[in-house]
């Protein structure tokens, strides 16, 4: 897939004038473009959309996307703060965390958002605090999928939710505090292309919600991926949609009961709405290799050194520069603080302004200030 830049030069001179560089620069119209496609290519009545703000929860991002009507997933007391400050009510916000303490599943108990039940433990923390209520648990089914084994988030290597064979179990403890079981969630894993992959997961899902009579909803998770390399091709959203949504109400109609379908896209949302820009400070040779040394680092733009994962770079100075096989290294210290290892790109010189693609998901949200640099500044155009 030919990937656009999100600034042209002028902008991008601009905006690094007026705010210095590193910066995050997201799009509002790219986000709401996301929301109202994913949104749209399911039809299915009672359909609710929890943006998983983990991948970016900037508070414009977070704005855009309530007046969208998107719900929130959060993954920490912190998240559902954030949510909250937003405008966001409680009713539209929902949380699921692995491994939390008894002291924050209180605590977001009492904000009264809608909580995915990670572990045994958990429905017992709360059977205990608040018997006689309704409780949503997290499942998981034996499968996962997703690009990097760092984010497959189902299966037996996953330490995320309840696996499937201890379900009896959840149940009996449920049963002992007189809870209601209304809900169930999975998240199979991220950046997923393939429908028939989530589809699996649909449908695996599906047959575990059989065993729970007191459902009033389900939630397939996110997951959703977009295409950060060139020979990737964008997710079929609209088949993915129409095909969840048949599954779904096939389902509803055996039950006898129209349930709430929910979903969790994170980096589907924003990923291509942001990019990085830097600027190029050094340029070093040595008999293997040319170093272009950027004025930000991997802790700033963690994904190629912890993923392997790939950004398209466009250099906004010199656009049509003779292409050199180059790496680009940030400015930590750190022989893992690269961006980019021999490809080939146009002519990088001193100065010239270099933007890295598709950043917009787990970018700032998972920087840091290591070797005490600051973090990059983010604005919303």
């Amino acid at each position: 897939m030919n990937k656009k830049p999100l600034l042209n030069s002028a902008e991008a001179r601009r905006l690094a004038k007026e705010h210095g560089t590193p910066l995050y620069v997201y799009r509002k119209n790219i986000i709401q473009k996301a929301f109202r496609l994913l949104h749209g290519s399911i039809p299915f009545p009672r359909t609710k959309v929890f943006y998983a703000c983990k991948a970016n929860a900037h508070a414009g991002i977070l704005k855009v996307l309530k007046q969208e009507g998107a719900c929130i997933e959060a993954v920490s007391i912190g998240e559902v703060r954030a949510a909250l400050s937003a405008g966001f009510p409680a009713s539209r916000i929902s949380y699921t965390c692995s491994n939390i303490s008894l002291e924050e599943l209180l605590a977001v108990m009492k904000t009264g958002v809608r909580v995915h039940l990670d572990s045994l433990n958990q429905i017992a923390w709360w059977g205990e605090a608040k018997p006689n209520s309704k409780i949503s648990i997290r499942v998981n089914r034996g499968f996962g999928a997703g690009e990097n084994p760092h984010i497959v988030t189902g299966g037996k290597e996953s330490k995320f939710g309840i696996y499937y064979t201890d379900l009896p179990e959840a149940i009996r403890i449920a049963s002992r505090y007189r809870l209601k079981i209304v809900g169930l969630q999975q998240h199979i894993g991220s950046n997923i292309f393939d429908p028939h992959t989530y589809l699996k997961g649909v449908r695996l899902m599906l047959s575990t919600a059989t065993r729970f009579p007191e459902l009033e909803f389900v939630d397939f998770g996110g997951g959703f991926g977009i295409p950060y390399r060139p020979e990737q091709k964008p997710l079929d959203v609209r088949r993915l949609g129409n095909e969840t949504a048949a599954i779904f109400s096939e389902f509803c109609r055996n039950r006898g009961k129209t349930l709430e379908l929910a979903i969790e896209p994170g980096r589907y949302l924003v990923a291509e709405a942001g990019a990085l820009l830097a600027q190029v400070v050094d340029i070093k040779k040595t008999p293997g290799h040319t170093f272009v040394g950027i004025n930000t680092g991997f802790n700033h733009l963690i994904r190629p050194a912890f993923y392997g994962s790939y950004h398209h770079v466009f250099n906004l100075s010199n656009p049509k520069g003779r292409n050199e096989l180059v790496n680009i290294v940030g400015n930590i210290c750190e022989s893992s603080d690269f961006f980019v290892k021999r490809r080939a790109l146009p002519k990088a010189r001193l100065r010239d302004l270099l933007l890295f693609a598709d950043a917009g998901a787990y970018g700032y949200a998972m920087s840091s200030d290591y070797n005490l640099r600051e973090k990059p500044k983010e604005i919303l155009i």
